[in-house]
């Protein structure tokens, strides 16, 4: 299972960016699609997870209201439509794939990793 994501970059507080991560080698369609990130000097964390049709979504409440993950299994790609940056959105983002289902939110279950993007968020 090979999972690429892109879409970071250098953006101004406020702004947006879109994350894409394209999957490779399991079904798609099953799995749980998630969003980490890690910041530096800081573990990495939960933002956000997906179910395997895409009707149910959770979120860290650090980034619940301004993020947005959906999926697009006829292209194997999930996304992370991020909104109303702030500084401490900084972070490497990693997009994740698990076959298990239901409220996931430790990366432990997560058992493929992409290899991560940059996001950066200046003042």
């Amino acid at each position: 299972v090979q999972l690429q994501a892109s879409g970071g970059g250098l953006v101004q507080a406020g702004g947006s960016l879109r994350l894409s991560c394209t999957a490779s080698g399991r079904t798609f369609s099953r799995t749980t699609m998630g969003w980490f990130r890690q910041a530096p000097g800081k573990e990495r964390e939960f933002v956000a997870t997906i179910s395997w049709l895409g009707g149910t979504t959770y979120y860290a409440d650090s980034v619940k209201g301004r993020f947005t993950i959906s999926r697009d299994n006829a292209k194997s790609t999930v996304f992370l439509q991020m909104n109303s940056l702030k500084p401490e959105d900084t972070a490497v983002y990693f997009c994740a794939s698990t076959a298990g289902a239901g409220e996931i939110r430790t990366e432990t279950a997560f058992d493929y990793w992409g290899q991560g993007t940059l996001v950066t968020v200046s003042s």
